[in-house]
């Protein structure tokens, strides 16, 4: 996705839902949430928590909860985001005939309410005891002392991505390949995912 920096400019490179997308923005800013770029999209907060956001993908747009596990969703209209998300989740739409503009408004104020009653799944932190070590990897801080530093000056979270970065492959020859790929990017002192967040 392009890097943008304002919500007019997100419109705009969506130009296949920008209609669908100015009245969802329209509804969202009838209320008293706050309109940010965050993450290369339109979010909005209350007194600086993020309560949702707007997206437009190839077929569908959508607007996402950051703490939709918490609205009752009456109408059997929300969808979880992804397996491993706890609190997101996602009011999707196909056609501008698919807002529903006094539903729409009900799920936004709910969110809003829940946001003010402080509702919200706190994230888990990671402790080092959290962390499965490969072998191949504990291998490598064993004999590579440079390295070794290097992976422990990382925070819990980062250690423990590229941990299950190498746990996750299913062959031999691919867990070597990754941890041949990783090595570089731990001694630079960087996160696996560090385009995405700071480590």
């Amino acid at each position: 996705m392009k890097k943008v920096h304002s919500v007019e400019e997100y419109i705009e490179v969506n130009t296949h839902f920008k209609e669908e997308l100015e009245v969802l923005r329209a509804l969202i800013l009838s209320t008293n949430l706050e309109e940010n770029i965050k993450w290369s999209a339109p979010t909005y907060s209350l007194k600086g928590k993020n309560v949702l956001g707007i997206g437009a993908f190839k077929h569908h747009f959508c607007i996402w909860f950051f703490n939709g596990v918490f609205l009752k969703d009456e109408h059997n209209r929300l969808e979880t985001a992804q397996e491993k998300t706890k609190a997101l989740r996602q009011l999707r739409f196909n056609t501008l005939n698919d807002i529903n503009k006094p539903l729409v408004l009900d799920y936004v104020r709910e969110a809003i309410e829940n946001q003010e009653l402080g509702k919200e799944i706190k994230p888990k932190r990671t402790t080092k005891k959290d962390i499965l070590v490969p072998e191949l990897l504990n291998e490598e801080l064993k004999t590579n002392s440079k390295f070794k530093a290097a992976f422990n000056a990382l925070s819990p979270s980062c250690q423990r991505e590229y941990c299950n970065y190498i746990n996750e492959a299913k062959r031999e020859a691919t867990k070597i390949s990754r941890l041949e790929k990783i090595k570089p990017i731990i001694l630079n002192g960087k996160g696996l995912h560090d385009q995405y967040k700071n480590c």
